[in-house]
């Protein structure tokens, strides 16, 4: 125990690792505000597809050489957000079909343009750090750290200023719009803070396991707690210790970053689907 402390006492003198943990809760805490309302919402694969296609337009600002890639993927991702989210209804394509078209389309095309057009001497390795989040989050200048934060303070922001409108919206869309409400700029907006968020957890986790971060804090919330209130707060409080876990585990048994948190997220939901049953038996 003494030995792991004096590591992450070694390893957190250095500004990266400071920063990795910082934008790692700030993540983790915007992910599970809006997974509630996306799982309620049966939205839940979205996640997966949006991660795909920001994995896509990552591979397209490897090949062109950008220096910040998120100049590129944040606009395409949040684009197909609200392709999805809104404009779903009006195409031949609904709902997870449309999801599973642009998904393993964008993953197929990323991957082939950075085999294709190869900037560096480990395409594999570049692929896997994409993918799963390896080391990603340890390269983050303080530039882009400051960007992450002021994306993730906007989020909570707005998911606390429009709590109520929100969770009308999420309940009950229709009853909502004849009440006068905006539902289609909740909608809108929605679709944009998923995006955002989806891009920001490319950087933590990767692109394949961006979408856990949005799911399993909402799915344990659920299996406890009874309002939509309780599920929030509780979700943000579950991804928050479960990304802290998973960073300090990774620190001190030299895993990768991303892996660990969602297997740290794994055993939590299932800890509180253990919970739940014995208070419902």
């Amino acid at each position: 125990m003494t030995g792991w402390i004096e590591t992450l006492r070694v390893t957190f003198s250095y500004p990266f690792v400071r920063y990795a943990l910082i934008v790692g809760l700030l993540i983790a805490l915007t992910a599970s505000l809006l997974g509630v309302t996306l799982v309620l919402r049966r939205y839940s694969f979205i996640g997966d597809g949006l991660s795909h296609v920001a994995f896509g337009a990552m591979a397209v600002a490897a090949v062109l050489n950008l220096a910040d890639s998120m100049l590129l993927t944040l606009p395409v991702t949040v684009a197909v957000a609200v392709l999805l989210l809104q404009g779903g209804e009006k195409t031949k394509l609904k709902g997870d079909a449309s999801i599973a078209v642009l998904s393993v389309s964008a993953l197929a095309l990323g991957y082939l343009l950075m085999h294709a057009f190869s900037t560096g001497p480990n395409v594999a390795g570049d692929v896997c750090s994409t993918l799963f989040g390896s080391t990603s989050i340890l390269t983050l200048t303080k530039e882009k750290v400051w960007l992450c934060c002021v994306l993730c303070i906007l989020v909570v922001v707005f998911f606390v200023a429009f709590y109520n409108r929100i969770f009308s919206v999420t309940f009950d869309a229709e009853f909502a719009k004849a009440c006068g409400m905006k539902v289609g700029f909740y909608n809108l907006m929605v679709a944009v803070i998923t995006a955002v968020i989806i891009v920001l957890a490319m950087h933590l986790v990767g692109s394949l396991l961006a979408s856990a971060l949005i799911v399993f804090p909402a799915l344990a919330s659920m299996r406890l707690m009874g309002s939509f209130k309780a599920v929030t707060v509780f979700a943000a409080c579950f991804s928050v210790v479960c990304a802290l876990i998973g960073l300090l585990l990774s620190i001190v048994l030299g895993t990768p970053v991303g892996c660990t948190i969602v297997a740290a997220d794994l055993v939590g939901f299932i800890a509180c689907a253990a919970v739940g049953k014995v208070r419902g038996a």
